[in-house]
């Protein structure tokens, strides 16, 4: 079978998880716009997991608090919960995933941002490796072959071990270097409108990475961050809105939000993509409904 998901920690949780317990052939990773607007071709031989549902589908595996549900009966789980991986670990309920319960609890607390101030500012084990996989990082490289070949070995190996292995210590090396430099572009490239803090890169060459979570101890006021940036090839501008994970008083729901716009997510996260020439007006029509809370 082909296993569809999302390129970052839940994904790779949630992809450990299934290829231990189905035959997994191959592994696409995807946006979960893709899947709204059926540009990949899914079938009955598929795995979706962390994605939105597509009636082709072979097994289903969701968490999204507004994802749309199928009609009638599917192959899988839903379940809102705080990372598909618990919800595969849930309905799988096996022995032979139990060595994998550190890996999903720590997948729970990073994919819902139930985060300290430490794990942002000095990530470790798992919370390390999840902003080493996340996309929105930066950190480049031949991801998708480091993904499928991340999932080889923590199948087999201590996550303490695969973050010794070479190439992962050049990614956090990497990650820890310039995090610094991140917060200095954070500074640069961010305006705060009362208690919502808006990053734009559009206009940056090469930004420095960093994790998507150091704008919340840079802005320690803000409740709630807007990201924007180009997808590929500059087609559609991404935005990705976030509330704040260490102060909570943002009450608008996001998923609910960005769906408004053809996106989705949770309540405190979600994204969605717009047409360039739209982008500007819907962007001030967001911020603003985000600033009067």
């Amino acid at each position: 079978m082909r296993l569809v998901t999302r390129g970052d920690l839940d994904g790779l949780t949630a992809a450990i998880l299934i290829t231990e317990m189905e035959q997994v052939d191959e592994i696409l990773l995807v946006h979960p716009q893709d899947i709204t607007d059926n540009k990949i071709e899914i079938t009955s031989n598929d795995i979706l997991a962390n994605l939105p549902y597509d009636p082709r589908v072979g097994i289903w595996f969701d968490h999204h608090a507004h994802t749309v549900m199928p009609e009638g009966e599917y192959k899988g789980s839903y379940q809102i919960a705080p990372s598909v991986a618990r919800v595969v670990y849930d309905y799988y309920a096996s022995v032979t995933l139990q060595r994998f319960s550190h890996l999903v609890t720590e997948t729970d607390r990073f994919d819902s941002a139930d985060l300290n101030r430490e794990d942002v500012e000095n990530p470790q084990d798992v919370i390390l490796l999840g902003f080493l996989v996340d996309p929105r990082t930066g950190l480049g490289g031949d991801f998708r072959t480091q993904f499928t070949s991340l999932i080889e070995r923590l199948r087999s190996r201590s996550i303490s071990e695969v973050l010794y292995d070479a190439d992962i210590r050049e990614l956090t090396n990497t990650f820890r270097r310039d995090d610094h430099q991140f917060k200095e572009f954070l500074l640069a490239n961010s305006e705060v409108h009362d208690k919502v803090v808006v990053t734009d890169y559009r206009e940056v060459e090469n930004a420095p990475v960093g994790n998507r979570f150091l704008i919340y101890t840079t802005f320690p006021d803000c409740n709630v961050s807007i990201r924007i940036q180009w997808g590929p090839g500059r087609k559609l501008v991404a935005l990705n809105i976030g509330h704040s994970i260490f102060d909570r008083s943002c009450t608008v729901d996001v998923g609910e939000l960005c769906r408004n716009y053809g996106g989705g997510g949770h309540r405190g996260a979600g994204g969605c993509v717009l047409r360039p020439m739209a982008a500007g007006l819907a962007i001030k029509i967001i911020t603003e409904k985000l600033r009067k809370n």
